[in-house]
């Protein structure tokens, strides 16, 4: 069975948030001595992430 995809459409500065929340759960996982390679991938995904121009439309 295929795995369903999820997009996630965000601003410069809700990625910028985002990226910050991810690092500051990375380090209280550290302080807890818990594993952080979750948390690792997604600040990747999040970083890599190709960026795509788009029109908004209000109606």
């Amino acid at each position: 069975m295929r795995e369903k995809l999820n997009h996630l459409y965000l601003d410069s500065h809700e990625r910028i948030l985002l990226l910050h929340s991810l690092v500051e759960l990375k380090n209280q996982l550290i302080q807890q001595g818990r594993y952080t390679d979750c948390v690792d991938e997604l600040i990747f995904k999040v970083i890599n992430a190709p960026t795509k121009r788009m029109k908004n439309e209000y109606v």
